[in-house]
């Protein structure tokens, strides 16, 4: 805000000016008759003539230190704001927009950074921003300056300006989530690699340690565990495409779910036990479908059918 001090002056000039208007347009005597008459050159309240008066201009105002008339204090003060957005619905908003734009005119010329050296950040959602500003912001609006930020950000590191840095940091997040990378496994003292697996309502912890090709499942052997062959394989198919069923040992705990989920998950911890050992094995992995885990479930079921889909009998009669 600013704040500027009127001379007694004007504020002198301004009352006389207000009490002359006033009697001027109030009639003369105890009641109204002959005001049309003794009144013909004041405009009245309900005139219907387009005759005005001439207006009464006020002197000159002096507004240097000198002036006897000015008076420093808060009593005559006038407060002037000084964003042209205070009165806008949300002032502090439309004064970062205005800034984001007027620093895009300013630095839209300036090389962009190349790919191997942008780092992608985290932007604020639009309750953070608008907690962080202390007003209701709508989405599109947010959205019209962050696309402006997001360009501005995009500046060669090299050439980027302290001002345009120190603007789009407002907008992230505090904590960068792409920044965290997932520590690679390793092996542990005794040698072994650990992988979990997930598929269905089945979880799998799998266990894998060089050996003669030993397999035990929550202290079973396979065959006890999984009496179909199609299990059996889908279990240990990581190894048999990689023709490592006869150099590792696997020690798995498997929980949940039905057989077929059980051995697709110990597929799963498998794969990824085994890429510990040897990481050059991930394409060939990758091609016989043991890396990615697989998203889908069951279908639930639904009021008036007999299953997910299926649909009672239809009867005509």
């Amino acid at each position: 805000m600013r704040v500027i001090w009127s001379p007694s002056s004007v504020r002198q000039s301004v009352c006389q000016l207000r009490r002359q208007k006033r009697q001027c347009l109030s009639p003369s005597g105890p009641s109204n008759v002959g005001y049309t008459h003794q009144r013909r050159n004041v405009i009245r309240k309900f005139a219907t003539s387009s005759r005005r008066l001439r207006p009464i201009s006020a002197e000159e105002i002096d507004i240097s230190t000198n002036s006897p008339g000015l008076i420093p204090g808060p009593e005559i003060a006038r407060v002037i704001p000084a964003s042209p957005s205070y009165f806008t619905t949300a002032p502090g908003f439309f004064d970062e927009l205005i800034h984001a734009q007027y620093l895009f005119r300013k630095y839209q010329t300036l090389p962009l950074a190349p790919t191997e050296l942008y780092q992608r950040s985290a932007w604020k959602s639009v309750v953070q921003y608008s907690m962080t500003i202390g007003e209701p912001i709508r989405p599109k609006r947010y959205s019209k300056v962050l696309a402006i930020i997001q360009r501005l950000d995009k500046i060669h590191p090299y050439l980027m300006p302290p001002e345009v840095a120190e603007t789009t940091d407002r907008y992230k997040r505090e904590i960068n989530p792409y920044l965290k990378k997932a520590k690679p496994p390793t092996l542990d003292e005794f040698g072994r690699s650990v992988g979990v697996g997930r598929r269905k309502e089945s979880a799998a912890r799998v266990m894998l340690v060089e050996g003669e090709g030993e397999v035990l499942i929550n202290g079973k052997s396979i065959t006890d565990v999984f009496p179909r062959i199609h299990d059996r394989e889908s279990a240990l198919w990581p190894l048999k495409i990689t023709s490592r069923i006869d150099k590792y040992n696997v020690w798995a705990l498997v929980k949940g779910g039905g057989s077929t989920g059980q051995a697709e998950a110990i597929t799963l911890g498998l794969a990824r036990a085994l890429l510990v050992h040897e990481p050059l094995l991930k394409p060939a992995l990758r091609r016989a479908g043991c890396v990615t885990r697989d998203p889908r479930m069951v279908e639930r079921k639904k009021p008036g059918h007999l299953k997910a889909r299926k649909m009672p009998q239809w009867v005509k009669r």
